[in-house]
């Protein structure tokens, strides 16, 4: 029984490139990545679908800023829907998120966030973690709600702040538990191990 997956991004795809080397390796569980949707025309994550041979998109978000229009809102639940997909993974999808879009896949959409939430919620949360001297910070998965950064906490992963750890250091320890933690929940959730 296949376990379709929408990914969501705005950048250099790192996560959903790690989601897509774990499916590669038969370690994302029923997980089948169906397609990649980015707000941004010209981004890695997109070039990630003919790697992979997965329908990359980019879909118009009809404005800067942190939210999408109405208008580019519908088309991205349209296009969505149209894979069907059991899990939307927001993988750096810089975007907030509607009541209306969240209701439209109600309990089906996660979002990787940089920090043990709920510490550091909301933008550059690895370094909101560094500026505070926090010895321990890490990454969560969590189901979206309209609380920003505020669902349900699905798994974290913590990452040690040493002490000669520099900005650039933390966020590449970060992003590798990062690496690690998405592909694992979706893997569980895909086999029905986590509810």
């Amino acid at each position: 029984m296949a376990y379709p997956i929408v990914i969501l991004g705005s950048g250099r795809g790192t996560n959903a490139e790690a989601l897509l080397k774990a499916e590669a390796a038969k370690q994302l569980g029923m997980a089948k990545i169906a397609a990649i949707l980015s707000d941004h025309e010209d981004v890695r994550i997109l070039e990630l679908g003919q790697k992979y041979q997965v329908p990359a998109i980019y879909l118009d978000p009809g404005r800067k800023g942190a939210r999408l229009t109405e208008e580019a809102e519908t088309a991205y639940i349209e296009r969505i829907e149209s894979f069907s997909p059991q899990l939307i993974v927001l993988a750096g999808f810089m975007r907030i998120l509607s009541p209306r879009f969240i209701e439209a896949f109600k309990g089906r959409i996660i979002n990787l966030h940089p920090s043990l939430l709920p510490s550091f919620k909301g933008a550059k949360g690895i370094q909101q973690a560094f500026d505070h001297g926090v010895k321990i910070t890490g990454c969560t998965v969590h189901w979206v709600t309209s609380d920003l950064d505020g669902g349900p906490i699905i798994d974290q992963k913590p990452v040690r702040i040493e002490a000669k750890d520099t900005l650039e250091i933390l966020e590449k320890k970060v992003h590798i538990a990062e690496h690690q933690l998405l592909p694992d929940v979706v893997a569980r959730l895909s086999k029905g191990d986590l509810k």
